[in-house]
Parts: C-alpha cells; sequence; structure tokens
C-alpha cells in the first residue's frame, strides 16, 4: 500500500522535507527542486522529525533523495547573511541532529544521487548506509572556502569512509568528486550512468527487502557498534564555533557575485 505521511509546514506554510511509503520502503524526499534542494533550519528540523518517525516506525528499508535534478546542497546560505554567530552556532547543531537522527534508523538507508550532493547535503549522503549516485554527481564538502570550522562528527563520516589523509584532502581545498571519483574513493556504495540510477536503486531496494528483516537490522547494529567509540570520541569534543568571525561577510559576498555572473550550479552551499 502507498502512503503520503503527512509534514507539518513551517511558519509560512511551506514542507521542505516530504516522506512516503511505498510497500516496505519509505522514501524521503528533500527539497523542492529549487536551490539545489539547499535547506534551511526549518527544512533540517523536518528532516530530523522524519528520521525520528522513521526510527519509531520503520520500514523494511529507506531511500533519501532529492527532488528535481539534484540531492541537496547542504544549508540554505541566505539564512546565513548577517546572521549572529549563535545563530550559525544553531544551525550546525540542527543539521547534526538531522544526521544522527538518519543514522539511528534501524534498517537500511539508501542514498539516491544525481545532481550535486555538496557540503551538509553530501554529510546526508554519508549518513545513509548505501549510495546509488550517478557517475556525473558533484560530491564533496566545499565548505572551507566560507570560513566554516569542520566539526569532528562531519569530519568522521567523511574519514570513515575514504581514510584520514584523503578526508584531509578533500576537506583542506574543498575539491569536488565526480560520482564515479567518489565511488573509487569509498564515498559511495554503487555508481551508475545516469539514466541507470533510478533502476539500479530499485533492484538494491528489492534485494534489501528479500533479506530476512532482523538479519539486516543485526547488520546494521553490528557496524555502528564497531564504530561507536569513534562516534563517542567526536561528539565528545570540545564545542567550539562553527565559522570564523568574517563568515557572514563571505556568504554575502559569495551570493553576489553569484546574482552579478550566474553559472551552472557548483554545489558550495554548505
Amino acid at each position: 500500500m502507498s502512503r503520503s505521511d503527512r509534514v507539518p509546514p513551517d511558519a509560512e506554510g511551506q514542507v521542505h522535507v516530504r516522506l512516503h511509503r511505498d510497500g516496505g520502503v519509505a522514501t524521503v524526499h528533500l527539497g523542492a527542486g529549487e536551490r539545489m534542494n539547499a535547506l534551511g533550519m526549518a527544512g533540517w528540523a523536518e528532516l530530523a522529525a522524519v528520521a525520528d518517525r522513521l526510527a519509531a516506525d520503520p520500514p523494511a528499508a529507506v531511500v533519501v533523495r532529492g527532488a528535481g535534478r539534484d540531492f541537496c546542497a547542504g544549508f540554505d546560505l541566505r539564512e546565513w547573511v548577517d546572521a549572529n554567530p549563535r545563530h550559525v552556532d544553531a544551525t550546525f547543531t540542527a543539521m547534526e541532529t538531522a544526521l544522527r537522527a538518519i543514522e539511528g534508523i534501524p534498517v537500511p538507508t539508501v542514498a539516491v544521487v544525481h545532481g550535486a550532493a555538496t557540503g551538509a547535503g553530501c554529510q546526508i549522503m554519508l549518513a545513509c548506509d548505501l549510495h546509488v549516485v550517478s557517475a556525473d554527481a558533484r560530491v564533496g564538502m566545499p565548505i572551507t572556502r566560507h570560513g566554516i570550522l569542520v566539526s569532528a562528527p562531519f569530519a568522521l563520516r567523511l574519514a570513515t569512509l575514504v581514510g584520514p589523509a584523503r578526508a584531509r584532502d578533500l576537506l583542506y581545498t574543498g575539491r569536488l568528486l565526480s560520482g564515479a571519483e567518489a565511488a573509487a574513493a569509498g564515498m559511495a556504495t554503487h555508481v551508475h550512468a545516469e539514466h541507470e540510477v533510478d533502476g539500479a536503486a530499485d533492484e538494491l531496494l528489492a534485494t534489501l527487502c528479500a533479506q530476512p528483516p532482523e538479519a539486516l537490522r543485526a547488520v546494521k547494529r553490528s557496524v555502528r557498534t564497531g564504530l561507536e567509540p569513534l562516534r563517542r570520541a567526536a561528539a565528545a569534543a570540545p564545542a567550539t564555533p562553527a565559522a570564523d568571525d568574517a563568515f557572514p561577510h563571505r556568504v554575502a559576498a559569495f551570493l553576489t557575485a553569484r546574482r552579478r555572473e550566474p553559472a551552472p550550479g557548483d554545489g558550495t552551499t554548505p
């Protein structure tokens, strides 16, 4: 049976994250196909609430995908123009809360990635168990250019998949990888041509849903248990500012430059 679970709208009557259940699969849709599905504070709160709902009433598997041509370009930069440091810190706390909620879903989670999966959008992808990406997707963490001070949990999600040295390289440079490069680096588990991604994701989900549910949950618990000491250490790291003092000015300058000289989306939204 197929149904769309209602997600309460924000104060402006908008819904930024949608949840649809079809048989044993629940699909989380990010954004509305605009601004590369970058989510503001309300959207990240919705994502956390949806993930908590799925943890409490889990299907056989969960798909996370973006609306339209992109997966997610992270946080909506417009909400950071003239933001004070406390607000910036609060937004990163909201993002981390949503990411941990995704990781807390007790069944397999699959990110289906077209277009951009960048900044905190890349973190959503990494928080999922499996990743089916388009070979020409754009994947990475181009956040240092804005003066964002990467947190230990953000760095750990990347480092546990690609290793510390490659994680440093990608975070230092902000370099984006194609989907094919991301798969070769260990950031993605499955890579396909753009027109094959959705079919390949359906085949993977059919394979997952054919397995004994408790066996899949045991896999997830066991892998998580092995990683838990690292996760606890990252979560216990001393609190530091999320960005440097010039961060709001860099954001404003970046948005102004993009308005003056439109360019293809490069996924630079954190």
